[in-house]
């Protein structure tokens, strides 16, 4: 199947460009800063589905750019809705746990009330909104906690900084579960393939790995699977302050992603070794 993929060098975009089918354009190809560009791309393309995989990620530099965060994670969506819809292909986009405020400990349903914290989360959800209200074949996956062998995430730096400190203070408050690149790219790939033959399967629905965790024990499972020995302290996410705030509880209900589509959450401690066997690798 012909995909067009919008994100290059990001983790997902990454994994996505290791099927074949896969069309990847970056910035110099489709400004998402420019979201008319992207409408082009679309419409002067001659594939099957498009997928988002691009974003403004940096959640603490976007309490400072909220007018960028909006352009490209809320207008240049709406564009690509718009294009898929007067093509008539699916269209998959790839969203976050940050659209919801954070608060309990259940996981989030895709039907649950939203309420993001920051001007990440807020950006996001606006493209989110942007993109049910255009319509059409589309599906928008919630993902969460995102690493991969590729860019920047959280098991990069702490191999990072482990292979340098004995003590490492990581926040222990904050609940989610890590998701690979790699099953996300292959959800976004299953769900494209299964909306050209079902279209009413439209809809948003959320993929991240299991169980839950915390940043703290994520850190341990790293540095164990590493060989790393590093002391890892707790701490609470308000002794560890940052520009933009952390949702509590990410942990994000995948139920009705598997009965749809038939995608089942990864365990994060496989997915983990594989990625850090890619690394040693």
């Amino acid at each position: 199947m012909s995909v067009l993929v919008f994100g290059k060098t990001g983790q997902v975009a990454t994994e996505l460009q290791k099927y074949e089918g896969v069309i990847a354009v970056g910035r110099d190809v489709a400004d998402l800063s420019n979201p008319k560009s992207v409408s082009d791309v679309i419409m002067n393309s001659p594939v099957r589905a498009v997928i988002n995989a691009a974003a403004h990620t940096a959640v603490d530099k976007a309490e400072s750019e909220e007018d960028l965060a909006n352009i490209v994670n809320g207008d240049a969506p709406k564009e690509m809705a718009i294009a898929c819809h007067k093509k008539g292909i699916p269209f998959v986009h790839i969203s976050t746990d940050y659209v919801f405020d954070g608060s309990g400990e259940k996981p989030w349903r895709p039907t649950d009330p939203t309420g993001p914290l920051g001007v990440y989360g807020r950006s996001k959800l606006r493209g989110e909104d942007a993109i049910r209200l255009v319509g059409g074949n589309h599906a928008i996956l919630r993902t969460s906690w995102v690493y991969s062998a590729h860019g920047n995430n959280f098991v990069k730096t702490m191999l990072r900084l482990g292979a340098d400190r004995e003590q490492l203070s990581i926040v222990c408050d904050q609940i989610g579960g890590p998701t690979s690149a790699a099953g996300i790219a292959k959800a976004c790939m299953k769900i494209a393939q299964t909306l050209q033959m079902s279209p009413e399967k439209a809809g948003t629905y959320h993929y991240s790995g299991a169980p839950a965790v915390n940043w703290a024990n994520f850190a341990r499972f790293i540095f164990e699977q590493s060989g790393l020995s590093v002391d890892v302290k707790d701490i609470l996410a308000i002794d560890f302050p940052v520009p933009a705030p952390r949702p509590e509880n990410s942990r994000l209900d995948c139920s009705s992603t598997e009965e749809v589509f038939g995608i089942k959450q990864e365990n994060w401690r496989e997915s983990l070794a594989r990625v850090l066997l890619e690394l040693r690798d």
